[in-house]
């Protein structure tokens, strides 16, 4: 091989390199729950950026947090982290803290939801979507659908099979509102009885599933009931109008999930960019109204559809609020969740 040919060579070797390189850097890698956010949200970011986002999808918090630390944190760029779990990535550096500068939509985030309990200043999120953990029915021609728990945990009550929810805080946090306990409760006492409370119901239902998997076995009338977060129960709603979404009269969780960019996240300019896209008033909208969840997004109000506003299964009333409770990181307590969990799945 000639020198100028050798040169060549390594110049086009540089350049494939180069070009390599530079088509990695342009992919955003999004780890988020699924059917969460509008596909058609997804590819006009891909084209505004010239980008390509790629999702990987989870249906429980647990399992979230588990591949994040199992390496997930120098793969993803992205995550979408339910408001108890923020605390706990932070201590363990999972999360990078924001840079508002890149960030100008910050602006929009409807006042309540600053300055959370969970991230003190919004140092390391912003809210996405926020709503309930209720029940998801299918309603019997005659029959009145009773606004309370006792349908999973009353036998006397049960009319059909039913479909738990797969994730412990939300499963353990529903028998702990039926029992009239804390969210929140670290009592071993009250534990153990919803223990026992969540293993009888298992025995009587079709078992564990997420969200959106619960939703499907009722819409499929194959389950009677399940529990699910409120924008799937809304969107079965809209699709069977012999269903319903139920926010039980004893009270549940009200819940904030929010964006996060991850401590080693390989494309931080382009999460920032998606972080920022996704603040937009319009962008919120179009979210919102294709999860039927609710939106902290001051400026998305004006683009979301009237009926959607009015819906008291997307946005509860006042009377309806007062009975619901945040999820609490819970710190080292948070095993004893683990160990009736465990228990719970084992029986």
């Amino acid at each position: 091989m000639n020198l100028s040919f050798r040169r060549l060579a390594i110049f086009a070797a540089i350049l494939s390199c180069a070009s390599i390189a530079t088509a990695a850097s342009q992919q955003l890698n999004l780890f988020i729950w699924s059917e969460y956010i509008e596909p058609q949200v997804v590819s006009d970011f891909e084209k505004k950026f010239d980008c390509k986002v790629v999702i990987d999808l989870y249906e429980d918090a647990e399992s979230m947090l588990a591949k994040i630390q199992g390496g997930g944190v120098s793969l993803y760029d992205v995550v979408v982290p339910p408001d108890h779990m923020v605390p706990a990535m932070a201590k363990l550096n999972l999360l990078a803290p924001l840079n508002r500068e890149h960030i100008p939509n910050f602006k929009n985030i409807e006042q309540t939801f600053l300055n959370p309990p969970y991230d003190s200043g919004n140092k390391f999120t912003v809210p996405y979507q926020w709503g309930t953990v209720g029940l998801f029915v299918r309603s019997a021609k005659g029959k009145t659908v009773p606004d309370s728990w006792s349908v999973i945990f009353d036998a006397k009550q049960q009319d059909g099979q039913f479909v738990l929810i797969d994730s412990v805080r939300d499963m353990v946090g529903a028998a702990l509102k039926y029992k009239g306990y804390s969210l929140n409760s670290v009592n071993p006492k009250e534990l153990k009885e919803v223990r026992d409370l969540i293993a009888s119901a298992k025995q009587r239902s079709t078992g564990f599933d997420g969200s959106v998997g619960a939703k499907n076995k009722v819409m499929a009338k194959s389950a009677r009931a399940a529990i699910v977060y409120s924008g799937e129960g809304v969107r079965g709603m809209t699709e069977d109008k012999e269903t319903v979404y139920i926010i039980p009269k004893e009270g549940s969780q009200i819940w904030v999930d929010n964006l996060a960019i991850l401590a080693q996240a390989p494309h931080k300019a382009l999460a920032e960019e998606f972080v920022n896209y996704i603040l937009d008033g319009k962008i919120g909208a179009r979210i919102s109204s294709f999860t039927q969840f609710a939106s902290p997004n001051r400026a998305a109000m004006e683009f979301i559809k009237p009926e959607d506003l009015k819906n008291p299964a997307i946005y509860p009333s006042p009377a309806v609020k007062a009975k619901l409770e945040f999820l609490q990181d819970l710190g080292p307590k948070t095993r004893l969740y683990d160990e009736i969990w465990t228990q719970i799945k084992a029986k």
